[in-house]
């Protein structure tokens, strides 16, 4: 890229543009963790953007959205390539078909020399595009929702006040609007002055969220253990990690306890098959005095199918307290269209069986007297806590903690857990209450009822447990009260950006229609004309 004549000029090359494309299309996923490079985000679309308005074409716009999004899905997802392999690729350039109406989207109000009012209104038209793709893909099938770049600010307290009002899509919107204003500032000179005074207005409006937003009222106070047993070698591997996961929790006794969590697929057999895993389990309750919520991965004795489920152990025994993972990993706990796509499990570590979902989310309610008495806790496993749906909907439905069992250990040395823990403080902000992320192999860490950190998280390399002291939070925020919104909002947008065009469209004078051959005269002949 270079200026000439005070504009950017690319590569003259489709080949380069290319690309170029896709190797700004990844430069997003710095700003997540590892790097952690928070405020990247607010610049990290840019160059990717000066690219696409520069492009000759809609056409042309479109496809460097297009490979611009799988450098993106590559990049956010590369610890996938020891499961995958070459598959990645082919999954994010399907994914990526996504981000081709934004490429036009972008071209279409900020190519060529846009009017101050398109430049300016393209600050909330080319957010909004982009998270219609970030919706789209958020489905389960397509990924599901890991890599939003609102979630890249799950540090910033500004940003978590940003989530509790309007989710993680609020903050993604005002990521992608500031990336839009330093284009505009860049490559738009007669469009400066209402862009400054647009995101001066944006800078305003997060400052009266952070001032007047409601904010969690504190109810009091729950002390919860999380054990995690650590990175296991060997033959019998779930056994190994029940033992370990044994040992950690004796050492817990007499810590004035509220709950013990232990990581998603701690126990490896149904406890009904093993009532000398549930015996022992049980033992353990009685011991710290307090309920042990594990994660069950086991084919069920009771139904058909291999499941994945939260299981609350008393010191009575297993009680009837049980939630069944909903939601699945595509590929790592089933094959989407097996027929069709099962060839992945001869070039990665696809799933040979396809796990069991389960039905309904549940609220668990702790028994007992005292301080934390009938305390709610609402289980999700694992990848369940990228879906801000799905922690909204316990909130709603009551829960006062909420909790993750996660296993990351297939992705150890990589991005995968850090990011996976970093998810929780976003689901902590936008509902208003504690979430506690629980892994075999780390990273485990606790977030308050703002999204603020509580304790120390525990890494990749411990094998150990911790205690944690929690606050409790009463009350709704406004994302849990309105839901997203801030999607609808953005759809709404483009609703009215296509209905404004479409008139525009309709009020377009008609082209004159080219004049028609001399008409023929008694003294005129096509042979002598004039005569």
């Amino acid at each position: 890229m270079r200026i000439r004549a005070g504009r950017w000029e690319w590569p003259s090359s489709p080949w380069w543009r290319g690309a170029a494309a896709v190797a700004l299309g990844a430069l997003p996923a710095l700003a997540f963790p590892a790097p952690s490079l928070w405020w990247f985000a607010y610049v990290a679309l840019v160059p990717w953007m000066l690219l696409i308005r520069s492009a000759p074409t809609g056409r042309r716009a479109a496809l460097d959205g297009w490979l611009g999004g799988t450098g993106f899905m590559i990049a956010a997802h590369h610890w996938l390539m020891p499961s995958l392999h070459v598959f990645i690729v082919v999954l994010a350039a399907l994914v990526a078909l996504l981000w081709l109406p934004w490429g036009w989207l972008v071209r279409s109000m900020l190519g060529g020399t846009p009017s101050a009012r398109r430049a300016t209104a393209a600050l909330v038209v080319v957010p909004s595009g982009w998270l219609m793709a970030e919706l789209v893909r958020s489905w389960e099938g397509l990924g599901g929702p890991w890599g939003l770049l609102g979630s890249s600010q799950w540090e910033v307290a500004p940003a978590l006040r940003l989530a509790s009002v309007g989710g993680v899509w609020l903050v993604s919107l005002l990521v992608v609007a500031v990336n839009t204003g330093v284009v505009v500032l860049l490559a738009v000179p007669p469009a400066r002055t209402p862009v400054v005074a647009a995101l001066t207005a944006c800078a305003v409006a997060a400052g009266a969220v952070w001032a007047w937003a409601p904010r969690p009222e504190q109810s009091g106070r729950v002390r919860v253990a999380v054990v995690q047993p650590g990175v296991v070698s060997g033959g019998d591997r779930p056994e190994q990690r029940f033992a370990r996961g044994e040992a950690l929790t004796r050492d817990l006794a007499g810590q004035d306890l509220d709950l013990v969590v232990w990581g998603e697929s701690s126990v490896g057999a149904d406890l009904t098959e093993r009532p000398d895993l549930a015996a022992r389990l049980a033992d353990l309750s009685r011991l710290v005095d307090a309920h042990v919520l594990v994660n069950v991965d086991a084919r069920r004795s009771d139904r058909p199918g291999i499941f994945k489920s939260s299981v609350l152990v008393g010191p009575q025994g297993v009680t009837s307290e049980r939630y069944d993972k909903m939601r699945l990993v595509p590929f790592g706990e089933y094959v989407p269209a097996r027929s069709v796509l099962g060839w992945a499990t001869s070039v990665g570590k696809a799933a040979d069986e396809d796990r069991r979902r389960g039905t309904n989310p549940v609220v668990m309610t702790l028994p007992g007297g005292g301080a934390t008495g009938g305390l709610r806790v609402g289980p999700l496993v694992c990848f369940e806590s990228a879906f801000p749906d799905m922690s909204r909907e316990l909130t709603r439905g009551g829960a006062q903690v909420l909790v993750t069992q996660s296993a990351t250990s297939t992705f150890q040395n990589s991005w995968a857990p850090e990011q996976h823990a970093s998810l929780a403080a976003l689901r902590a902000a936008e509902n208003g209450r504690p979430v506690v992320h629980a892994t075999l192999t780390g990273v485990s860490s606790v977030f308050g009822p703002g999204g603020e950190r509580v304790g120390s998280p525990l890494g990749t390399d411990e094998s150990t447990s911790a205690v944690y002291d929690i606050p409790l939070a009463e009350g709704r925020t406004a994302y849990v009260g309105a839901g997203d919104w801030a999607v609808h909002g953005a759809l709404a947008v483009l609703v009215l950006l296509g209905a404004a065009e479409g008139v525009r469209i309709l009020r377009r004078p008609a082209a004159p229609r080219p004049p028609g051959p001399p008409a023929r005269t008694a003294r005129a002949s096509a042979a002598r004309p004039g005569r």
